[in-house]
């Protein structure tokens, strides 16, 4: 349909690496959610939520695994909320070189936010947030998402 994934490309969401699955805090058989690497600085802890299947963008995405997504970001939006202690939540997601997509696999952002965080002014980081900060903040989502 509209894909721009190149022939070679080597997703990095279907090939985790070991040393990354800390950073997973929720998983079922269609969705995974893990702390996104990349940050901003004053909405630290943001989820990257992901099919598990294989899917470049929005329009190839299955209904299944849209629902499935939707149900994990309620889910994990609510957690955040109790985790984090945030006023609100904010999800994105992007599609195509035009619309700011820069990994050929479908995922949704879900951004704590806080009053005054400006969250859409604020670039992110430019370096990759260290394994051990990721880390804490997935124990206290996991915490929360445990019954």
């Amino acid at each position: 349909m509209h894909n721009h994934e190149p022939a070679d490309y080597h997703c990095p969401f279907c090939h985790l690496t070991p040393d990354r699955e800390p950073d997973v805090v929720y998983r079922d058989e269609r969705v995974f959610a893990m702390i996104c690497p990349r940050w901003w600085p004053r909405n630290a802890g943001h989820l990257l939520i992901i099919p598990v299947a294989h899917h470049e963008n929005l329009y190839d995405l299955p209904a299944a695994d849209g629902h499935a997504i939707f149900d994990a970001t309620r889910l994990l939006a609510r957690a955040m909320r109790t985790a984090y202690d945030c006023a609100g939540v904010s999800t994105r997601q992007h599609n195509e070189p035009a619309g700011n997509q820069d990994v050929w696999h479908f995922h949704q952002h879900l951004f704590p936010r806080y009053p005054g965080d400006d969250l859409y002014g604020t670039p992110p980081q430019p370096d990759w947030l260290p394994a051990d900060r990721r880390r804490a903040y997935a124990e206290r989502l996991r915490a929360a998402l445990t019954p």
